[in-house]
């Protein structure tokens, strides 16, 4: 099963403040620019071809926290898995959305593949890291916003090896945002 990564973050590297908050992607960059067809940076396409969903505990609760209307939710009906060892149950506002999971990450991708899934999206700081760290990741879409945030927390943490990642693709969008997209090599 192929897992990818899509994410944002400062040219500095942070994918939230220190407190979790994001509020900085709705800020950052040209705002007055007409986006077109591309104001949602690829994300549209992206979620189009995943058949499932992994998501931190921190991820879920951040998407809890927006309580989006059934028009704003943006991952129509792929299923949703979040990884939590604290958690048990979702939160009320996303009981038919989400399922919770407290066990070994490679055990999970191998069963999901059992199941027929084909492609995961990984999402969240320290959920990505543990599949780097376990060699899962596949391909990596970061898209830079143009904003530095001096501190926060961190798309990556510390690997257990050298990764190397081959640059597929590069965009510049008219808002100032660049779009790096990366397949992944480990050593």
């Amino acid at each position: 099963m192929k897992c990818s990564v899509f994410i944002a973050t400062s040219v500095d590297g942070f994918i939230a403040k220190k407190n979790g908050s994001v509020d900085w992607l709705q800020t950052a960059g040209n705002l007055n620019t007409d986006m077109g067809d591309q104001a949602d940076m690829g994300f549209n396409q992206y979620i189009a071809s995943v058949d499932c969903i992994i998501m931190g505990r921190k991820c879920m609760e951040i998407i809890s926290s927006m309580n989006l209307s059934p028009e704003q939710w943006p991952y129509g009906n792929t299923r949703i898995i979040v990884l939590s060892s604290t958690l048990t149950q979702a939160p009320d506002n996303l009981k038919d959305k989400i399922e919770m999971y407290a066990g070994d990450i490679s055990a999970l991708v191998t069963k999901l593949n059992d199941e027929g899934y084909q492609h995961a999206y990984i999402d969240g700081g320290m959920t990505i890291q543990a599949f780097i760290n376990q060699q899962l990741i596949n391909d990596i879409t970061i898209t830079r916003a143009p904003i530095l945030l001096g501190s926060g927390i961190s798309l990556f943490g510390e690997t257990h090896c050298d990764i190397a990642l081959q640059q597929t693709q590069a965009i510049v969008y008219p808002n100032d945002f660049i779009q790096v997209k990366y397949c992944v090599h480990y050593k």
